[in-house]
This record gives structure tokens, C-alpha cells and sequence, in this order.
């Protein structure tokens, strides 16, 4: 499998993990997954992260996932919209509302990688990463 779209990797790791309860899912370190995680984590989508520090070439990164009271997941959805054959860019009033403002969209702007809310709020627009719901 090659990795072309390390994102993409992380998003199905966390959606099959998710699927199966478990309580936490591993993937390859990357800035790009750590800016991602630590998003989800500020709005409330996993409990945690961190990075596992490995002997070899790259690090691990360690994501925590988050179930409600009654065991279901918190994330129900993710859906990677911009992909290395077709980027997405929005401006900040073109940045979608992911299920009517319910779930929230990651994009990685010219100040780093933000929420959707975010750079709309900052009038920043850049490209669509992925959205959580």
C-alpha cells in the first residue's frame, strides 16, 4: 500500500478503530496528523493525543478516542475532501457547514492548520483537509 495521502490514512485508522471500540488507534507521525489531532481535540472529537517516541526513523502518533455515556463514538463521521489529485480550496465565505454546523471542517490555511469556524471567523480562507462529524 502506498502511502500517497498519509491523511487519508489517518482518517480511515481512526473511522475502522472507532468502528471496532477501540480505545486508542496508532498511525505514523506527521506536523500535518499532529495539527489535525490537535484540532479534534480542541472541539471536543477525541479525549486526547500524544506522540509515542519510537527508536526508528519516525515517531507514533497516539490518538485517544472519545465514546459517549452509552459507549457509542463521538465521531460518527470523517470524510476527506481535498485529496493530492484533486485539492479543494474554499475562501473563507465558501468554507461549508459540515452537517448544518454540527461537525466542523479542517483547513489548512496561510496561519497554519485551523478549524473551518475559525478561518471564517479570521476571514481566512485555504484547503478543505477534511471534515469531522
Amino acid at each position: 500500500m502506498s502511502m500517497s495521502d498519509p491523511v487519508a490514512d489517518m482518517l480511515t485508522r481512526i473511522r475502522n478503530a472507532g468502528m471496532v471500540h477501540f480505545s486508542s488507534v496508532d498511525m505514523p507521525y506527521s506536523k500535518m496528523k499532529h495539527h489535525v489531532a490537535q484540532i479534534m481535540q480542541n472541539e471536543g472529537y477525541i479525549n486526547g493525543f500524544e506522540v509515542v517516541v519510537e527508536k526508528g526513523p519516525q515517531n507514533t502518533l497516539r490518538i485517544d478516542l472519545k465514546y459517549d455515556g452509552n459507549g457509542n463514538r463521538v465521531i460518527t463521521g470523517l470524510r476527506r475532501v481535498s485529496k493530492p489529485g484533486r485539492r479543494v480550496y474554499a475562501s473563507h465565505h465558501e468554507i461549508p457547514a459540515v452537517m448544518s454546523g454540527l461537525g466542523i471542517s479542517i483547513v489548512s490555511t496561510s496561519q497554519g492548520i485551523i478549524s473551518g469556524r475559525q478561518a471564517r471567523s479570521k476571514k481566512i480562507g485555504g484547503e478543505i483537509i477534511c471534515e469531522v462529524w
